[in-house]
């Protein structure tokens, strides 16, 4: 079964619950680690945490966080090791985030994306696999530098 974990804080929440509602008729299975309930949010800088921990414990390979802007959680969850979080705002950020970066969780703006286009988003971050469509030279600079950045954030780890 395929599996994802997303999150929001009260900001992202219309668009967190549109997101989940679309890809559990899709068929999957979907843990919510952020606000429930509008009424008593919980703030990016502790949903993010929740999520990046379980994508670097590898129970879930990609992830979906909405704030306001996006931007909150990307830099809270790009603080953990093994955690590559992309703000996107359009399908083709999203594909590139993927192809291009191996981006394991994305990020959202529920101020900024529509539900229609944030569930857009998440089909192509989700389809997307890392080096897909791309020229096998560009694969391979590709796949170099991800392995590089791993060096990097092994020296800082």
């Amino acid at each position: 079964m395929k599996k994802v974990i997303l999150g929001s804080d009260k900001s992202g929440f219309e668009l967190k619950e549109a997101i989940k509602e679309h890809l559990q008729a899709q068929g999957y299975e979907v843990e919510d680690c952020g606000t429930q309930d509008p009424d008593k949010p919980m703030p990016y800088f502790q949903v993010a945490p929740i999520l990046a921990k379980k994508i670097q414990d590898k129970e879930y390979e990609k992830g979906i966080l909405i704030c306001g802007t996006g931007m909150g959680m990307a830099v809270v969850a790009n603080k953990f090791k093994g955690v590559y979080a992309a703000v996107v705002e359009n399908t083709y950020a999203a594909e590139k985030s993927r192809a291009i970066n191996n981006a394991n969780v994305v990020t959202m703006g529920g101020w900024i994306t529509g539900s229609i286009v944030g569930c857009e988003i998440a089909d192509t971050f989700l389809g997307t696999e890392f080096t897909q469509g791309l020229e096998p030279w560009r694969q391979e600079f590709l796949k170099d530098a991800y392995a590089k950045v791993e060096e990097i954030e092994d020296e800082i780890y």
